[in-house]
């Protein structure tokens, strides 16, 4: 089931990701993790999609999103993506939540957190998991407040720098 996404939240709009998204969005994620020492093996920085996320999450719609949160000058300034995760029943991960840092500390992150998690609800997920490192506090704190409780690793999966594992029943 393809969700067609546009809302409005603090003045910053959001739309699933195309083609032409690929280059900028990798550069978040990139940009993102250098910031905090984590451009290494295990992480985003080094996944095979990366360059490519359109193509990875269109290529199952009924299962995968990823949005792309616009400025107000129409520019890519953060996303968040869900797809399908195997290790645990009616399960999504959170993946892929980063924003520029003139965008951080104004609630962006929020709103991209609900707004994954309302789609993860219409796509049938019963619960979402997300997993992420101790040095992205902002983010920690962020999982915290939406009520995302800590759980130990429920299965190895190829982001294996991470070191906080969170779960939510939606």
């Amino acid at each position: 089931m393809p969700i067609d996404v546009v809302k409005t939240l603090n003045l910053v709009s959001m739309r699933p990701i195309t083609a032409a998204d690929d280059a900028a969005v990798a550069a978040l994620v990139r940009t993102n993790l250098e910031s905090f020492d984590l451009a290494i093996p295990g992480t985003a920085y080094y996944d095979p999609q990366l360059d490519h996320l359109s193509a990875f999450y269109q290529e199952k719609p009924d299962q995968r999103l990823y949005l792309v949160a616009l400025d107000q000058d129409g520019r890519i300034c953060g996303g968040v993506g869900l797809a399908e995760f195997p290790g645990l029943p009616d399960c999504a991960e959170v993946q892929k939540l980063y924003l520029s840092d003139d965008q951080k500390g104004r609630g962006r992150g929020r709103g991209l957190m609900e707004t994954i998690e309302a789609c993860a609800r219409l796509m049938g997920y019963k619960r979402l998991y997300l997993e992420t490192h101790s040095r992205l506090q902002a983010a920690v704190a962020l999982y915290g407040k939406l009520h995302y409780r800590r759980v130990e690793q429920p299965c190895p999966t190829e982001h294996n720098a991470m070191d906080r594992f969170f779960l939510k029943e939606i």
